[in-house]
């Protein structure tokens, strides 16, 4: 599979764009410092609620507003890290998420999404959605406490961010802190040693669990896919380099007063260059000279033998005008997306859900109702896969499949979904189809959608996502002219409209007419070009002059 990294890079804004076969797969977007991501950031921060509750707490790290720290984010569980790894007994392959939406333990993508841990840090799983082998000494399972007794208001902890803040929520943060790099990631609190299961090859795997073995730290590492074939010198420099760091954010914060900030994660092209551009991705394209020359400097350390594969576009035509990524994005801001068939599905999310509709559209088949339908069902689920990914919805969703007879057909559509959604780095979990046709499934959310990322409320609409008809406007307006009457006795009216509106009123004259009649006064109908299409202004016109025959 040919694959593509391309980073489009601005003083005010740094877009990542992933191609496989020339479509974008993933998309992400960092605007200037403001915009910068806080995924994977280390605070200091100060507790200034607790909520015995709901076994959380309110937490201040010196941003707009405080985050969020559930009570299994506060200390070490044997359990929770086992689940953490993949090796706890139960987990199938779509992990442990509980579908009633909330978020469970992500086995296969390396992170525990319920306590918000992500070895990740959103930067990319271990490459896949398989489990870790894990080994190493085990931590003594410590006993469960209420959260009151563990943290008080004022308390000042180490925390670091493990969700992006969304909408009107705060960030979720953990003290579960870990340090990704280009090939592992350090576990600070807890001695565990693991490989990704996308690595393969057994001599392989053996080799990096003794490299893994030698290191000499009493915090836990993860070799990541991209340890696949690194040298001893390599991956043992690496785990020097985190350990160090380690020291260094421990010791900043030994330094920093409670809120503040104690390690600020890579910026977007750096954090995309370790986390992306991968031995799958077979170059990367950058259109900046400065951001060029960082890159090579910093994969000359971690990766020298991927420089080669770095390039710099000086096209006239911008980058991702040249690789049609602008056209992929406008169509992944559309409600409707047509499938190849003439079939297509509708998008549409709220803060909390997302729904999506299939329909046949304008495919009518060849042979019978039902094949019809299982083919655009199949079809659609494609589709369904690619834009989760794409547009990065996350949540709870539902998806309004075409209702289909026969049971086998309802499976069948229901383990395309499950095997498209292997390939989906978030974590995932859905229920079996129900005989509506309807399959509910949660995603793993870090961070705003494409969607929220780049259009704001409609100030037409104020978000509502439909406008009243012009018939209903009309009518509207008529009944205010019959109450503005009352306050203007004795005086004609002016009534002031869009131009659609008007055009309409006029069309419709025989109603006017009768308004004027019930009112007993002529009424002048206005345009407004500049006017909201729903808005209308009534002023009185003057006295009524009456002629004496």
């Amino acid at each position: 599979m040919a694959s593509e990294l391309l980073i489009n890079y601005r003083p005010y804004e740094t877009r990542i764009a992933l191609m496989e076969n020339g479509l974008l797969v993933e998309f992400q977007l960092e605007r200037g410092a403001k915009g910068a991501g806080l995924l994977g950031n280390i605070y200091l921060g100060s507790v200034i609620r607790v909520l015995p509750g709901l076994q959380a707490a309110f937490v201040d790290i010196g941003l707009d507003k405080a985050a969020f720290l559930y009570v299994d984010d506060i200390f070490d569980s044997e359990k929770e890290f086992s689940r953490l790894l993949g090796t706890q007994s139960g987990d199938d392959d779509n992990g442990s998420n509980d579908p009633n939406g909330h978020e469970g333990h992500d086995v296969r993508a390396g992170h525990d999404v319920r306590a918000g841990h992500d070895v990740r840090s959103d930067h990319g799983d271990l490459d896949g959605r398989d489990r870790i082998d894990t080994y190493g000494e085990r931590a003594e399972k410590p006993i469960s406490q209420p959260i009151e007794s563990l943290l008080s208001e004022g308390q000042d902890l180490l925390v670091q961010v493990s969700k992006e803040p969304i909408g009107q929520k705060g960030a979720r943060v953990t003290t579960h802190i870990s340090i990704p790099g280009r090939r592992l990631v350090l576990i600070s609190k807890v001695h565990h040693l693991g490989v990704s299961r996308r690595i393969e090859d057994d001599d392989e795997r053996k080799r990096l669990r003794e490299i893994l073995e030698t290191l000499p730290t009493e915090h836990g590492f993860i070799a990541r896919t991209a340890a696949e074939g690194a040298t001893d010198y390599e991956i043992k420099a690496e785990g020097t380099f985190l350990t160090q760091l380690w020291k260094k954010i421990q010791s900043e914060a030994d330094e920093t007063k409670a809120p503040g900030l104690v390690h600020q994660e890579l910026d977007a092209t750096l954090k995309a260059v370790r986390d992306l551009f991968t031995d799958r991705v077979d170059r990367l394209v950058i259109d900046d000279q400065c951001q060029f020359d960082k890159i090579r400097k910093f994969l000359s350390a971690f990766s020298p033998e991927q420089t080669p594969d770095v390039s710099l576009y000086d096209g006239s035509i911008p980058l991702f005008e040249a690789h049609n990524v602008e056209t992929d994005l406008a169509r992944a801001l559309n409600k409707k997306v047509w499938l190849k068939s003439g079939g297509y599905v509708v998008i549409d999310s709220t803060e909390a859900l997302t729904v999506i509709d299939v329909n046949t559209g304008r495919y009518v088949g060849r042979h019978n109702l039902e094949e019809t339908i299982l083919k655009t069902n199949l079809e659609a689920v494609r589709e369904i896969a690619y834009q989760l990914r794409l547009r990065n919805i996350g949540g709870l969703i539902v998806i309004d499949f075409i209702d289909m007879d026969k049971e086998f057909n309802r499976e069948r559509v229901s383990q395309a979904l499950k095997e498209v959604l292997r390939y989906d780095k978030a974590k995932t979990k859905f229920l079996p189809m129900s005989e509506l046709g309807l399959i509910e499934m949660t995603r793993k959310r870090t961070r705003d959608n494409i969607d929220r990322l780049m259009r704001g409320p409609c100030f037409y609409c104020q978000g509502q996502g439909f406008l009243l008809s012009p018939v209903s406007v009309c009518h509207q307006a008529f009944r205010d002219l019959e109450v503005a009457a009352q306050d203007y006795p004795g005086q004609a009216l002016t009534l002031t409209v869009h131009s659609s509106i008007k055009a309409l009123i006029l069309d419709e004259g025989s109603a006017l007419e009768d308004l004027e009649r019930r009112l007993g006064r002529p009424i002048t109908i206005k345009s407004d070009e500049n006017m909201h299409i729903e808005a209308y202004a009534i002023e009185p016109a003057g006295p009524i002059t009456v002629t004496l025959k």
